[in-house]
């Protein structure tokens, strides 16, 4: 039996196997059928029936890497939630973003945190920039067939790589599409219904080698754009004390800037806007 008890352990011999290194992969060996991907796979789209998640955006800046994602999840054309979390820290100096089914990207988040600590743990060492990416396309493939049924998962990944060379950004960015296309972006990204209007925003106000302020102030402004255009992104809120969640990552690792200070930029740019808004009327 290949489940059989082995010695006085009292563990299966695939509980006591060090070789790999994938928790994904100890998964399917063991209880195939807790991955997202091994499920059965619904015959009809339903893709109308879940909450989905939008929007998340990224940004470097001089010495890291910025993710930013607002608040909104929908159904159709209902809220279904004003206040979900999108943006995760993946382990301590990466973070992702989430757009799609909300219920399998969060549930894949989860996986991919505890597929990383694996790694550190069994290797010993922090799994490179490069290898984290691949190993979350490989994730996406494996939800191809629920993606095919309207409950695509589609996240933003970012990260500092410790292995840069000097002189470059150790800042990076990836994005992917639903089939596990793996794709290295350029300074900013974005991914989710109101991508378009966020990238349009980031085009007019990110620079190469920003400060982290600045480009903190990018990101927020390119999630109120979209806000503004598309129905599936929520604004900042200030009656319910809601505002986009943000994450910096640096040298330090990957830290979630405190609500008070991105509500901040939210109130500056909105007074900037007004007073541009009052001139434009006098």
């Amino acid at each position: 039996m290949s489940e059989q008890i082995s010695g006085r352990s009292g563990f299966p011999p695939a509980y006591l196997d060090r070789v790999g290194s994938s928790f994904t992969d100890f998964l399917g060996r063991t209880a195939p059928d807790l991955l997202p991907g091994r499920r059965p796979v619904p015959t009809v789209p339903v893709g109308d029936l879940a909450p989905h998640g939008t929007t998340i955006v990224a940004a470097t800046f001089d010495g890291g890497v910025l993710m930013g994602g607002d608040r909104r999840a929908t159904m159709g054309n209902l809220i279904s939630s004003r206040d979900i979390e999108k943006v995760y820290a993946a382990d301590a100096y990466s973070v992702i973003g989430i757009a799609g089914a909300a219920g399998i990207a969060i549930e894949m988040v989860r996986l991919y945190q505890v597929e990383l600590e694996h790694y550190e743990k069994i290797e010993g060492m922090t799994m490179s920039l490069d290898g984290k990416a691949n190993r979350l396309a490989a994730m996406i493939r494996g939800n191809l067939g629920a993606a095919m049924q309207g409950l695509a998962v589609v996240p933003l990944f970012a990260g500092f790589d410790l292995d840069a060379a000097e002189g470059v950004n150790p800042g990076r960015i990836f994005s992917y599409d639903v089939t596990g296309g793996n794709y290295e972006e350029r300074g900013y990204a974005s991914v989710g219904s109101g991508s378009l209007f966020a990238r349009g925003s980031l085009k007019k106000t990110w620079r190469p080698n920003l400060s982290a302020e600045a480009a903190t102030r990018s990101l927020v402004e390119a999630l109120y754009d979209a806000a503004d255009d598309d129905s599936a992104t929520g604004g900042p809120d200030a009656v319910r004390r809601l505002y986009p969640i943000l994450y910096r990552i640096d040298a330090e690792g990957a830290v979630r800037l405190p609500d008070d200070e991105v509500a901040a930029i939210a109130a500056a740019i909105t007074a900037d806007r007004s007073a541009g808004a009052d001139t434009r009327g006098a």
